[in-house]
């Protein structure tokens, strides 16, 4: 019961932290006109958010951080190598995505960092992550629970880190295209991570990882006050690569990585169909959706709001079936 009481507070705290980072925030990124630039191909329909401010993951980014961080000075968790992997990650991918915006701002175009930079960049983190993943014990194994299958696949287990990662961050930026549908998808991805972190006793720093993703989660709850529709600030790339990244290492570290699949099923068919039409369209020169990502086609047929309630009914599916997988089976 004691944990549970630690989740409780920890979320309430981070709500009301996160709640005031807002309202200070959203008026400041105003004032200093730190504004979306909208894609050409969608100007016409959102035309009204191009004075919407970016840089909004900061909401969430910064309490979850700093909360942590007091709890290890003051001595209430305990901290370990593992702990520090997610805060790494958490913090190192936030860092590319805020360099990615500021230089969108700067530019006052959709050309921030390069995808070849990008790439460079995540390579290194994920370099540090898997060094870290070892130091801390850990084995470099795929592995899955359900048949006992363990596979020592060695180096290429940073390799395996690096594909999480890049994969389950772009996946949740390429959602985040409408007004509280991947900060919402990411509210539901997160609890339900934590409920599965805090049933992997075997993991060192179990408790304490669970402790910062449900801060994550109350700060989630707060930044959704702002950016459901109509939004009054968005997370950009900020937000969205370091949520991205954060689900991946948590799935890599509590060895749900596939569960992940089930997990955030919105985000993957979100990047699979962008793949489609972009391998379709440069062999055939043809579309086989109207636009993507796939939100923005049915937003041609059904209101904004609607389509992001419909996305976070299937998200919600598939995290109970992870649930149902994953902490009872």
């Amino acid at each position: 019961m004691l944990i549970i009481m630690k989740i409780i507070i920890v979320t309430i705290i981070s709500i009301f932290f996160a709640f005031l980072i807002g309202l200070f925030l959203i008026p400041y990124l105003k004032k200093k006109r730190k504004n979306q630039t909208l894609s050409t191909y969608l100007l016409k329909r959102h035309s009204m958010k191009s004075n919407t401010p970016t840089m909004g993951g900061l909401i969430f980014i910064i309490p979850p951080i700093v909360i942590t961080l007091i709890l290890i000075f003051l001595g209430k968790i305990i901290p370990s190598y593992n702990l520090f992997i997610v805060l790494f990650t958490f913090f190192s991918y936030g860092m590319i995505g805020f360099i990615d915006d500021a230089l969108i701002i700067k530019r006052h175009n959709n050309q921030g960092l390069s995808e070849s930079v990008k790439l460079i960049l995540q390579i290194l983190c994920a370099t540090v992550i898997f060094y870290m993943f070892l130091k801390g014990g850990n084995e470099p194994l795929l592995w899955i629970h359900t048949i006992n299958f363990k596979l020592n696949i060695g180096w290429l287990y940073g390799i395996f880190i690096l594909l999480v990662l890049t994969g389950s961050s772009n996946a949740v930026n390429l959602t985040d295209g409408l007004d509280g549908l991947a900060g919402g998808l990411s509210l539901i991805s997160f609890f339900t991570l934590g409920i599965i972190t805090l049933n992997t006793g075997w993991l060192e720093g179990y408790m304490e990882i669970t402790l910062f993703i449900f801060s994550l989660v109350g700060s989630l709850i707060s930044f959704l006050m702002f950016n459901t529709y109509p939004a009054k600030i968005f997370m950009g790339d900020t937000g969205s690569l370091a949520l991205g990244a954060t689900m991946g290492i948590t799935a890599i570290l509590t060895r749900h990585e596939i569960l992940l699949i089930i997990i955030g099923i919105v985000f993957v068919i979100e990047t699979i169909t962008c793949l489609i039409q972009r391998w379709y369209y440069k062999f055939t020169k043809k579309r086989i959706f109207p636009m993507t990502p796939i939100h923005h086609t049915f937003e041609q047929i059904i209101p904004e709001s609607e389509v992001v309630k419909i996305f976070w009914l299937i998200g919600l599916i598939g995290c109970l079936l992870s649930l149902l997988f994953g902490v009872w089976i």
